[in-house]
């Protein structure tokens, strides 16, 4: 079995590095708004019984006037997934549950309706396997064609440098997979969602890394475009109304479908860090 340990750590250096990157530019936007908010930090460190090195992480949060509530939380695991869990993982079994695993997870909710919440996460993990997965989607209570489509431009950009097949098949799969079922809705307009980007060896290693980091420059570029377009917008009481019930539907599908919330509670995570994505404020009718 490959020995992924510096993979691992090369993988965990950009995520650190990117994180500090999207933390100085949120806090910069929050300057130019007038506030003085900044992220402040949390470390946290994993248990597992009978494991001297499980790992942990950081929960970086930020509370301002543009970003009503932003978390970016990245963290490098190891150990071994319980046995009950470890059959639903690829490449581990019950009687091969370890793993580890790196990535950075971001979620912004915003104070002006008119600025489009959104979601980031991307990651590397190891097992019999070795992959990356990740992705962002745009969720705007009041939906501006203008902002999907550049949104989704330059997210077709960053696929289209390394596959040409990529972004058609990754839209599919965040369209597929950001789905309320249960409301019949999705949770926003989309962006592009990806999972068992597999590592046969150090050079698919490199390659898939490679275009990791290129979907998180792609974030880096174009989310703070569409927050400096919108934050100024005027809004009024129904606008409020329809992003309080919007983040209802966001916290609902958090809550009951997304793999990454229930990755995080299986493998003994940071309870604050994993509900993180919760809005600050939310309601249903």
């Amino acid at each position: 079995m490959t020995d992924w340990t510096e993979n691992t750590q090369a993988a965990r250096s950009w995520f650190e590095t990117l994180r500090d990157r999207i933390c100085a530019e949120f806090e910069a936007i929050e300057r130019e708004a007038g506030s003085d908010a900044q992220f402040q930090y949390d470390s946290w460190q994993r248990e597992e019984k009978g494991n001297a090195d499980p790992g942990g992480g950081t929960r970086g949060l930020m509370k301002g006037k543009v970003f009503e509530k932003v978390g970016v939380n990245v963290s490098t695991v190891r150990g071994n997934f319980a046995p009950e869990f470890a059959g639903s993982i690829n490449g581990a079994t019950a009687e091969n549950p370890g793993f580890s695993a790196t990535g950075i997870s971001l979620v912004a909710h915003m104070a002006n309706p008119h600025v489009p919440a959104v979601h980031m996460n991307t990651r590397f993990l190891t097992t019999s396997k070795a992959w990356f997965g990740g992705g962002a989607d745009l969720n705007p209570p009041l939906p501006y064609e203008e902002d999907t489509e550049d949104f989704h431009a330059r997210f077709r950009a960053a696929c289209a440098a390394h596959n040409p097949t990529y972004y058609d098949r990754f839209k599919k799969w965040a369209d597929d997979y950001f789905y309320i079922p249960h409301r019949g809705v999705h949770r926003g307009v989309g962006g592009i969602f990806y999972d068992h980007l597999e590592c046969e060896d150090d050079a698919a290693f490199e390659r898939n890394l490679a275009f990791t980091k290129d979907v998180g420059e792609a974030f880096l570029d174009i989310f703070p475009q569409l927050v400096r377009r919108r934050m100024g917008s005027e809004f009024d009481d129904a606008d409020r109304r329809q992003q309080l019930e919007w983040r209802g539907r966001y916290a609902e599908f958090n809550l009951v479908y997304d793999r990454g919330t229930l990755f995080g509670l299986k493998t003994g995570g940071n309870i604050d860090a994993i509900l993180m994505s919760l809005p600050p404020e939310a309601t249903w009718s």
